[in-house]
């Protein structure tokens, strides 16, 4: 889930919530898969895989089913995967566009589900195109802070390597830059002796829609629903929500 990165923090505490579920995990295995598959298994030369694997480390994940799940991606064994990405578009709520990013081995299955999850949660799918415009490639650096890592620190770590935007959300700080700066700028970090979350290609909005608690609340649905199919990885949406509007809503759990 991602929308203005306000929501940072909530995402963090949703991922809690979808590991305990054995969601996060799945969707985690899945990225290194996919990773391994189209770079190859060697996370030295491959940034993608690498930064999978933290991902999945930082989350939890054991080390034998990442290990397996790299065999798995680099076609050995018997229990070899192909999937497909597909990216579907819509709308939520007041207007709200939604990009949804699918890893499937059965594209039926998938397109089924994340119709019903629209169409249940008051939105709609669109054509292709109709809301993908509303967003661009970013790449997405997420740091925890910790004494001696803030904003000032972070920012000059990473502005030298192409990070554009960087943004102290309380609990984390968040390095935006172009998709393709993201491994210079994540190695910044860390050469800096910074530890991070994850660092990740996002879909960001280039416009946003300004949502009150009932519209939040509303999106949030969809998003969710989206998110318990197994074959979405990500969900994208452009709505704004204040600080009032997320602690209301964090009242609400």
């Amino acid at each position: 889930m991602s929308g203005h990165s306000k929501w940072a923090t909530t995402k963090h505490k949703k991922a809690v919530i979808d590991a305990k579920r054995g969601k996060l995990f799945a969707k985690l295995i899945k990225n290194i898969e996919v990773a391994a598959r189209t770079g190859g298994g060697d996370p030295a030369g491959n940034p993608t895989l690498f930064d999978a694997i933290q991902k999945a480390k930082k989350s939890s994940v054991p080390n034998d089913n990442i290990d397996r799940a790299v065999k798995r991606g680099s076609g050995e064994g018997a229990d070899a995967v192909d999937y497909q990405t597909i990216m579907y578009e819509g709308y939520g709520n007041d207007g709200i566009a939604v990009l949804v990013e699918c890893l499937t081995d059965n594209k039926n299955r998938a397109a089924a589900e994340v119709r019903t999850a629209f169409n249940r949660n008051g939105g709609s799918l669109a054509d292709p195109g109709s809301v993908a415009y509303l967003f661009s490639r970013k790449g997405l650096v997420v740091v925890p802070k910790s004494d001696g890592v803030g904003e000032d620190e972070v920012m000059e770590a990473a502005l030298e390597a192409g990070a554009e935007e960087v943004s102290d959300l309380g609990e984390v700080i968040e390095v935006m830059s172009e998709a393709t700066d993201l491994v210079p700028v994540r190695k910044a970090i860390q050469d800096a002796g910074i530890d991070y979350d994850s660092a990740d290609v996002v879909w960001h909005p280039s416009m946003q829609v300004e949502v009150d608690v009932e519209a939040a609340r509303k999106i949030m649905r969809l998003i969710d629903a989206l998110e318990d199919s197994d074959d979405v990885q990500n969900v994208f949406a452009n709505f704004d929500a204040s600080d009032e509007v997320m602690a209301a809503l964090d009242d609400e759990e």
